[in-house]
C-alpha cells in the first residue's frame, strides 16, 4: 500500500532527524497529550470565531484559510491524543486517512479530505480553494459567500466529532506496521 509506505518512511526520517538534533518535518512519536488535544480543539473553535469576524468585516478571502485550519487543528488534536507530533499538513492528512481505512478511527472521511493536498491538476481540494482565496488579488469571492453556511456547519461537526474522540476512554493505537523499522 502506497500510503503505508509513505507514512512508514515519514516516521523513520523524522526519528532520524530528531536524533541528529534537526527539527523533523513529518510525524514523530511522542507522549500522548490529552491536554494538548483539548488546546487544539479550543484553537479550532477560535478559528470559527475569526470566520464570523472576517465575514462581518468583509474579508471573505480569509475564510477558506480559517476553515482549513479549523479542520487541521482537529486533525492535530487526534494525533496529539495518539502521541504523534506532526509538522506536516500532508502527513497529518495521510495518517488520518490511513487510520480511517483500517477502521482505527471513527472520524468522517470528508473532514480528512478537506485537509488533504492533491497533486493532480484536475483535482481541486479545499487546500487549492484556500490558496486561491489567500494568494489571488480577489477580496470578495462569490464562491466563498455561497459556501459559508455549509463550511461553518462542516467545521462545527468536525469539532464535535473530535471532542467525542478526545474525551473518549478509547485509545487510538499507532499501527505497528508504520513504526517498525
Amino acid at each position: 500500500m502506497e500510503i503505508e509506505k509513505q507514512l512508514k518512511e515519514c516516521f523513520k526520517v523524522a526519528k532520524k532527524q530528531e536524533e541528529k538534533g534537526i527539527k523533523h518535518k513529518g510525524l514523530l512519536i511522542v507522549q500522548s497529550d490529552k491536554e494538548e488535544s483539548k488546546e487544539y480543539i479550543e484553537k479550532a473553535k477560535q478559528e470559527l470565531k475569526l470566520c464570523e469576524l472576517y465575514k462581518n468585516g468583509g474579508f471573505d478571502y480569509k475564510l477558506p484559510e480559517e476553515w482549513f485550519y479549523t479542520l487541521y487543528y482537529c486533525g492535530l488534536a487526534i494525533l496529539s491524543k495518539m502521541g504523534i507530533e506532526s509538522r506536516s499538513q500532508k502527513y497529518t492528512a495521510l495518517l488520518l486517512e490511513y487510520l480511517k481505512s483500517k477502521d482505527l478511527l471513527d472520524y468522517d472521511e470528508r473532514f480528512i479530505q478537506m485537509i488533504k493536498v492533491y497533486s493532480r491538476k484536475e483535482e481541486e481540494s479545499e487546500v487549492d480553494k484556500r490558496e486561491f482565496a489567500r494568494y489571488s488579488s480577489a477580496v470578495k469571492i462569490e464562491q466563498v459567500e455561497e459556501r459559508y453556511e455549509d463550511m461553518m456547519k462542516n467545521c462545527k461537526q468536525a469539532i464535535s466529532q473530535v471532542e467525542e474522540i478526545i474525551y473518549s476512554k478509547e485509545k487510538i493505537i499507532i499501527p505497528k506496521e508504520l513504526i517498525e523499522i
